[in-house]
């Protein structure tokens, strides 16, 4: 058994060293430099050292053109203070985190006007699950995120926006008229996270919670299910995990 956990760590290590190992290369390289050279120059399987490319190249680490390897934009992001980064680079991992934890489709969404823009997403590893395009614009009253956001606002700017907008329905079970979503809006307040049920897309649910920069509401995180795995267990477990990574962020 011993034996085992050795191996794995050691293995684990070697990658770790490889990934160090290909990017010093490459900054040391800056016009560019091939993957067979990199190969050679750090004796890494060809099998291998493609994997580890494709994902530095996916997080921005390094990126590629052509057959050419360059340092990407990731590399400066990393000597930057965490107030130095656009809002959208800190709460990248949060989503990230939030998708990995649950094996659910994980978004950020912050408001424009009286719309939702999801500026982030993460899709889940199931083959049941659920997508939104990044710069999708979506009515607040529809989605978790969206619901999230108006439970947020003070009062006034609350009576706003039912007198300024009409909500359409997109289902059955789409809530659309003022007293059943302030009831709805209420109750999310109470139990820190919005949620809707096939009210967007039919056999969805959305869990969501608003995540703050001190005073100030940035925007709102969001995991969608599918209705067969998101049962009041599941439902209440994403709602914790939500005010888990919400709070490490406002800390």
């Amino acid at each position: 058994m011993a034996t085992t956990a050795v191996g794995g760590s050691s293995g684990a290590v070697k990658s770790a060293m490889r990934t160090l190992d290909i990017i010093e290369y490459v900054v040391a390289h800056p016009t560019g430099v091939v993957a067979q050279e990199i190969a050679q120059a750090l004796s890494i399987p060809v099998s291998s050292l493609s994997y580890l490319l494709a994902t530095l190249v996916e997080r921005d680490y390094l990126t590629r053109a052509g057959r050419l390897y360059q340092p990407g934009n990731g590399l400066d992001r990393l000597r930057l203070t965490p107030q130095g980064l656009p809002m959208v680079e800190r709460v990248r991992p949060l989503v990230r985190s939030l998708r990995l934890r649950l094996n659910e489709t994980s978004s950020f969404f912050v408001r424009r006007e009286w719309q939702i823009e999801a500026v982030i997403t993460e899709v889940a590893e199931h083959t049941l699950r659920y997508s939104i395009a990044v710069g999708s614009m979506t009515p607040m009253h529809c989605l978790a995120g969206g619901k999230a956001l108006l439970a947020a606002l003070p009062a006034s700017e609350l009576d706003d926006y039912f007198a300024q907008t009409t909500r359409a329905h997109f289902s059955a079970n789409t809530i659309v008229d003022e007293p059943r979503l302030r009831e709805e809006l209420a109750q999310t307040r109470e139990r820190g996270f919005a949620t809707t049920r096939n009210e967007y897309t039919p056999g969805i649910c959305g869990i969501a919670r608003v995540l703050r920069q001190g005073e100030n509401v940035v925007g709102s995180l969001a995991v969608a299910i599918p209705v067969v795995r998101c049962d009041a267990e599941v439902e209440a477990s994403a709602g914790e995990t939500l005010k888990t990574i919400t709070a490490s962020f406002e800390r």
